[in-house]
């Protein structure tokens, strides 16, 4: 398959698909962090080059339940809002045959704007990671993520900063970079459930 990882600078599904023979490119406005097929642009630039599938993470910051409370404090945020919910729904509503959509839980307002709840929600301690942080997709043309190896048990032995560790780090040039990579674990799960 031809697919496209957007809004992806860490190559982490990219090379999940790439891995079994399928020709994967990411794209992301930054560089890509590992060497592989890579767009450094604006994915609008090649997001009709005829994909066989899309997996798309853009951005969340004026669309997720975390952030809000602060549409209410800074009214600039909701012009970003609009236009956030514009670009989700570029790839929403593309013509790709089979589509991923990413995004952490939404809030209302966002949910209104696009017009769709998500397929399923996901969590990495279904794919082997100890680690507990809602993932939201939406698909077009495939099955639902099917888990992979479901260690909630061991997590919720960790403390609640262990279980939840992306959520509590220090505020840091880095941090929202850090937040948005995707877990190993659920990349393999959907190079291997969306194979073909």
């Amino acid at each position: 398959m031809k697919v496209l990882v957007a809004c992806e600078f860490s190559g982490t599904i990219r090379d999940a698909f790439t891995k079994p023979g399928h020709t994967a490119w990411s794209c992301d406005l930054l560089p890509s962090e590992t060497p592989g097929n890579h767009y450094q642009c604006d994915v609008r630039e090649i997001l009709n080059d005829n994909w066989d599938l899309i997996i798309a993470h853009p951005a969340c910051t004026y669309l997720t339940n975390s952030g809000v409370c602060w549409l209410h404090s800074d009214c600039s945020r909701w012009v970003k809002l609009f236009e956030a919910a514009e670009f989700f729904k570029l790839f929403l509503n593309h013509k790709c045959p089979k589509i991923c959509v990413e995004n952490p839980i939404m809030h209302k307002y966002g949910k209104q704007l696009i017009g769709v709840s998500q397929t399923q929600v996901i969590q990495p301690y279904q794919f082997g990671h100890l680690e507990r942080k809602a993932t939201c997709l939406w698909l077009k043309g495939l099955p639902e993520l099917q888990p992979t190896k479901d260690v909630k048990a061991e997590m919720l032995k960790l403390p609640k900063n262990k279980q939840q560790r992306l959520h509590y780090l220090s505020p840091s040039p880095d941090r929202a970079k850090i937040r948005s990579r995707t877990f190993k674990g659920i990349a393999e799960a959907m190079a291997t459930q969306w194979n073909n």
